[in-house]
């Protein structure tokens, strides 16, 4: 018998041998970046289709809120915090703009999955819950930033001093204060089982909070029962430290503020996780 090769035999190329994957390494590393990137951009595609009614519409109901409370109270040089009402009042409704439709996107995605019967394009992907919760918490940021920005622009054109005095309590208050109402607004949509559930909570829970939350007023002004609940009220310090970022003044404890948003986050972020993971009403 020979010992040649036979020529028939292929012939392996050993640096083609050394890229072949070995067995037992996953395909997919700790985070799976490219599934978490797609469905973030799938997220932030589908409100940005729709742009007029989700972006630019909230920014001119939020202007009308200005203009209207601004000829209500704002005449006679007015000042409350020892600056004009209509400057107080200013960064108050783009704060309270941006939860609100982060809130708003957030509960849309999963509550029309179950109801479209699409559901699984969010299960069935190799996502974890956790790469589901960070896209899906991201989209609403995204347009809670874009919806901030659009308010502040047509404030700044309609001649309100909308100059940021402290660039961090922006930052940190804003960023997050939307993922707050996008962790909520997900935790919505998993519990919720038609849009009339969603409604519920934005009608009863979401609006109240937010215009109680001393957009419009100091809690000073208020009785001290009052002044006594608007604490236990998360909005109240989201809007009162985002404020204090274009004013430099706040009627609450800005480190109060800080630790509180920080606890409810985290919170709510442990609380949708776990959901995610049992599948609670999502999986059959």
């Amino acid at each position: 018998m020979s010992d040649q090769p036979n020529s028939h035999t292929p012939k392996v190329n050993a640096q083609e041998t050394r890229t072949l994957p070995e067995m037992g390494v996953p395909a997919i590393p700790f985070v799976n970046w490219v599934g978490l990137r797609t469905l973030y951009i799938k997220e932030v595609r589908r409100f940005f289709k729709v742009q007029l009614q989700t972006i630019w519409a909230p920014a001119i109901t939020t202007l009308l809120f200005l203009v209207i409370f601004t000829v209500a109270l704002g005449r006679g040089g007015r000042e409350v915090l020892g600056v004009p009402f209509n400057d107080f009042l200013a960064p108050g409704l783009i704060a309270m703009g941006m939860i609100q439709n982060a809130f708003a996107n957030a509960s849309f995605s999963l509550l029309v999955g179950k109801i479209q019967g699409t559901i699984v394009d969010y299960l069935m992907p190799p996502l974890s819950s956790l790469e589901v919760l960070v896209a899906l918490v991201g989209g609403a940021m995204t347009r809670a930033v874009c919806v901030g920005t659009a308010v502040w622009g047509a404030m700044w054109l309609w001649g309100i001093d909308v100059s940021p005095d402290h660039f961090w309590p922006i930052a940190y208050f804003g960023l997050m204060g939307a993922a707050m109402l996008g962790l909520f607004g997900v935790l919505t949509s998993i519990w919720a089982e038609k849009f009339d559930h969603a409604a519920a909570v934005t009608n009863f829970v979401v609006a109240p909070l937010a215009l109680l939350s001393g957009t419009f007023y100091t809690i000073e002004r208020l009785d001290p029962i009052f002044q006594a609940i608007s604490a236990f009220n998360p909005f109240f310090y989201i809007i009162s430290g985002f404020r204090y970022g274009f004013i430099g003044a706040t009627d609450s404890n800005l480190l109060t503020g800080v630790l509180v948003v920080l606890g409810i986050n985290a919170f709510l972020c442990a609380l949708c996780y776990r959901l995610l993971v049992h599948g609670w009403k999502i999986k059959s």
